[in-house]
């Protein structure tokens, strides 16, 4: 996938004015906050669940190599296979061997952000091998030669009637905008697929150290027909998916769902523990597990330690004003959203994704439903902090702060100058209590009233108890 992160404010200014992009955005925040809502209401031990699941991860992360090497023990044990890779070009070249090795020209997959992270897709397909999407959302993608823009719900930034004029042009069937219909198409389609594949390839939602499962959560039950039909299943994922017992698993999956689409428990829950069994009727007969680090083992013992924790159930780009009003695509690169903000700059560099975590109205909507307390706003402030540092802010960014701290390390001239702003602010407001224009904030004020400001500043106030508490 190309990189457009540096080109996030273009991105974005044209995501604003795309009437079919906000159509379909607008699903998105009448959908999953209030289905996330609701489900949360019925479970009462919800936020115990949340410190619960925040603490294991902690512990896990703090013993990762150890539970790491648990996992690789018992898949070895069960006849399987694991591949360590600490780079995208690493993963991409073990996948690639391995179906060569099978002399494989199709593989199908389920959907896995960690294979649109490592751009797997296209390395397979410079390769002589077609990769085939079979999650609906990624299928239709892949249809539209496009990408995801949400990491649960890629093709969410179409609407029905994109949908149906890609079947229409690719099936050529005739066209169709009942649901049911396209879903019947995309089935047939797909069942070819399915039972021609030399590999199944899919992602790993945890993979569990105790037994050396890994688990794949779907709706739909692609990812099961892709990991059992083919002769050989390939698992490519992260090596801070692993968990140590089953039972912690369960823990995990108690808050995905909810988080994700407002489901009790997802549909599909689906553990795959090495090759078929000489009594097994089905299922590969090879079974490898690519382990991809791809920067993660940098963040351990660091400042970015607890994104790590994440589960990849996208409540946080649910719920991001940002996020619900330009969509995943603007930001430009895999992750989108508030998660995005803060694993993009690590993967890609800051150099390339600084202007992410400065698109953050910091409301803390983020950490507030992150099912495992990910302090979100304080990791992009790292990452805004590291920017600064690196002197590779904007120009008018330096300059504003240097001049603001200026004023701020001498108090007398910072208040004289806060109650001149004060008084001259509300002037401009004076007629209904609101600010039109503001000279050198018309990124503000070009879309939004500015509120006029109280009569008197904090300080100003701040002084008012101190003095009646000394007269008393």
């Amino acid at each position: 996938m190309q990189i457009n992160s540096p080109h996030f404010k273009e991105s974005a200014k044209i995501a604003l004015h795309d009437v079919g992009l906000q159509k379909a955005l607008g699903n998105l925040k009448a959908g999953f906050p209030t289905k996330r809502a609701a489900a949360v209401a019925r479970l009462p031990e919800f936020d115990q669940l949340r410190d619960e699941a925040a603490a294991l991860k902690n512990h896990i992360i703090e013993n990762l190599d150890i539970y790491l090497e648990e996992f690789e023990a018992n898949v070895l044990k069960n006849g399987g296979h694991v591949h360590w890779c600490r780079t995208a070009d690493d993963a991409c070249k073990t996948v690639l061997d391995i179906c060569k090795e099978v002399d494989a020209k199709t593989v199908t997959k389920g959907k896995s952000m960690v294979t649109e992270e490592i751009n797997l897709n296209d390395f397979l397909e410079k390769n002589g091998i077609e990769p085939v999407e079979t999650d609906l959302g990624e299928y239709i993608l892949q249809l539209r030669g496009d990408h995801p823009s949400h990491i649960i719900a890629p093709a969410i930034h179409l609407n029905l009637e994109d949908v149906s004029d890609i079947f229409h042009e690719k099936h050529k069937r005739p066209k169709s905008d009942d649901p049911a219909v396209l879903m019947q198409e995309a089935r047939e389609m797909l069942r070819k697929k399915f039972v021609a594949a030399d590999v199944g390839i899919t992602g790993a939602n945890f993979c569990v150290a105790e037994t050396g499962s890994t688990l794949i959560v779907t709706n739909e039950g692609n990812g099961d027909l892709t990991q059992t039909l083919p002769k050989t299943h390939i698992v490519v994922t992260s090596i801070e998916k692993v968990v140590p017992t089953l039972e912690d698993m369960t823990l995990f999956l108690r808050l995905l769902a909810r988080s994700a689409t407002g489901q009790e428990f997802s549909v599909y829950n689906t553990l795959s523990t090495g090759p078929k069994r000489a009594e097994d009727q089905d299922g590969p007969e090879n079974f490898h597990v690519v382990l991809v680090d791809n920067g993660r083992s940098d963040m351990v013992g660091g400042e970015l330690q607890d994104m790590l924790r994440c589960i990849r159930c996208s409540a946080c780009m649910n719920h991001c004003p940002v996020y619900g009003a330009v969509g995943g695509h603007s930001y430009g690169w895999v992750y989108p959203g508030p998660m995005g903000s803060v694993l993009t700059p690590q993967m890609i560099g800051i150099e390339q994704a600084g202007l992410l975590p400065n698109a953050s109205t910091f409301c803390g909507k983020c950490e507030s439903v992150c099912p495992v307390r990910i302090p979100l706003p304080k990791l992009m402030r790292h990452w805004r902090e590291n920017e600064f540092s690196k002197h590779l802010s904007p120009k008018a960014v330096r300059w504003g702060l240097g001049s603001w701290a200026f004023f701020a390390k001498r108090p007398r001239l910072y208040r004289w100058l806060s109650r001149a702003a004060n008084k001259s602010m509300r002037l401009l407001g004076r007629q209904n209590g609101k600010i039109s224009k503001l000279p050198m904030a018309s990124g503000w004020t070009q879309f939004r009233d500015m509120p006029a400001p109280a009569n008197r500043t904090f300080m100003d106030l701040y002084k008012t108890p101190k003095a009646s508490e000394k007269s008393s």
